[in-house]
């Protein structure tokens, strides 16, 4: 599991008169598009869509990594309230491969589930992530339509030990990867983003002048192993990973085209952003730049969970703006729901914040980024100081065994290898002045003390009012992954489960 990389997603939503229909895209490094200084300069789309909307220097995903990242998404919440975490071990970065037991539970309320409610008609196309059982199924969670995985596009697998995972068309299975989606993982050839395009476009098509939409696109490509489209494979001067980057920069050129020859790209908010840090791990060539941020997925400094983030709105986001307002990909659900004229649930916490000041007023608000690894609170920023209460890359074991999160990165003190506890005396950067995290605040300075004392208050009354939920990250059992989905007996494709022994999921990291 140390091979999940990033991602690539847009949600749409649509609505009557104030709002939108708004789309919300996803990706992978903060250093991977031309406008935050990829010198490449290869994703002419997305560097136009930041020309003509807002650009978020200082945006945020709410963990190191994806699925937990997705249910903040979609929940608003952060991973430690709607379950998406593990109490096995602390600090672990825990996720969803199939044979996870848990996923997304009932009690937490969805944001296709609340924009129902305006009358918006949804689809999720690409990766769900927020487990594969029947109980968690995207239809059973607010979407109208979904074609993609449960799953990451890990494989192949030889169906006996371990089944290869499924591809859904709504509620029932239409095939596998590796047999009905076949990915070449010796030239990385795979027409999946093209198939996932045409999904989003055709929806688009069907929905623009009918209804109010949400299109959540969730594409994987970039996430090991990387894959592309044959006019696609090598195109880039970035290698394979560069590839997979350019078609999906095309796809979103083609989408936002698309809404503008149907006339309603002012009535659609689009916005683009990833789950998680680049996956140094692989890099180069099955991995992202966060430059110029400190290491990667899997952990909580700058370049695990700075994302970049573009939203776009024309005739109302004024274009070529850059807001420093501290962002969080929570602060789609809460975003998406104003654009629909709704106000979030009011029976629980909710932590992202309405966007549509900053974007539309230029106003900067005050508040928090907390960073969670598992269940224990990592780091804090508030305005531009970031205090890390613990740090940790990896095991020893680990990283000797080749397993790198932060390559050419040692920063004496802070990437430690054993999870090092500084909550008498935390770490302080000042990420104006030190954007990778090198330059730690002297304890004696004023600064220091000033900084601590502002964030120590802000993180208590965090910690003070906090329910976890249920952790849904703890529980392995081979006989629950991907064997007979819905819509196997249609396909011959069914596979039998072997003995259900459920057990203690092991999360090295």
């Amino acid at each position: 599991h140390s091979e999940r990389y990033t991602v690539a997603k847009i949600s749409a939503s649509g609505a009557v008169v104030p709002p939108a229909n708004t789309d919300e895209l996803w990706f992978m490094g903060w250093g991977d598009l031309g406008v935050y200084g990829e010198p490449s300069r290869e994703t002419p789309n997305l560097d136009r869509m930041a020309a003509e909307g807002t650009l978020f220097p200082n945006f945020y995903s709410a963990n190191p990594l994806c699925s937990p990242s997705r249910a903040a998404l979609l929940t608003g919440r952060l991973p430690i309230r709607n379950g998406f975490y593990t109490t096995n071990a602390h600090a672990r970065n825990a996720y969803t491969p199939q044979e996870i037991v848990g996923g997304i539970p009932d009690s937490e309320q969805l944001l296709p589930e609340l924009l129902k409610e305006a009358g918006y008609v949804t689809k999720i196309v690409g990766k769900w992530h927020l487990g594969h059982r029947p109980q968690f199924h995207p239809l059973k969670h607010g979407f109208d339509e979904w074609f993609g995985s449960p799953n990451c596009h890990f494989g192949p697998y030889d169906n006996k030990a371990r089944p290869n995972i499924p591809v859904y068309r709504d509620w029932e299975m239409v095939g596998r990867y590796y047999e009905e989606f076949p990915i070449n993982l010796k030239t990385g050839e795979a027409n999946l983003t093209q198939i996932y395009l045409q999904e989003a476009l055709d929806f688009i098509k069907r929905q623009a002048r009918r209804r109010p939409f949400f299109l959540y696109w969730a594409v994987d490509a970039t996430h090991a192993p990387v894959y592309a489209s044959k006019p696609f494979l090598g195109t880039s001067r970035r290698g394979r990973y560069g590839d997979a980057v350019r078609e999906m920069d095309d796809s979103i050129g083609k989408m936002l085209q698309l809404l503008q020859d149907l006339r309603v790209a002012d009535s659609t908010f689009v916005f683009f952003t990833s789950d998680n840090g680049a996956a140094l791990i692989s890099a180069p060539e099955q991995g992202g730049s966060n430059s110029p941020f400190l290491c990667g997925k899997q952990t909580t400094f700058e370049g695990g969970m700075r994302e970049p983030a573009l939203a776009w709105w024309p005739g109302h986001i004024t274009p070529g703006q850059v807001s420093h307002q501290l962002g969080s990909i929570m602060d789609l659900f809460t975003t998406s729901l104003a654009l629909a004229g709704l106000t979030p649930p009011s029976d629980r916490a909710i932590d992202g914040l309405n966007l549509l000041p900053a974007l539309l007023q230029g106003r900067v608000m005050d508040r928090p980024v907390f960073y969670y690894r598992g269940d224990t609170l990592m780091a804090a920023t508030l305005g531009q100081h970031k205090a890390h209460f613990w740090t940790w890359t990896n095991s020893w074991e680990n990283f000797r065994q080749g397993m790198d999160f932060c390559p050419g990165q040692n920063v004496s003190g802070v990437t430690t290898h054993t999870l090092e506890d500084h909550t008498k005396l935390p770490l302080i950067f000042h990420l104006g002045r030190d954007p990778g995290e090198r330059f730690p605040l002297s304890f004696a300075s004023t600064e220091y003390q000033e900084a601590l004392s502002r964030i120590t208050q802000v993180v208590h009354q965090h910690q003070e009012a906090l329910v976890p939920g249920q952790p849904q990250l703890n529980v392995c059992n081979w006989a629950v992954m991907n064997w007979a989905p819905p819509g196997c007996e249609k396909l011959g494709k069914c596979l039998t489960p072997p003995e259900s022994i459920p057990k203690k999921c092991l999360w090295s990291h």
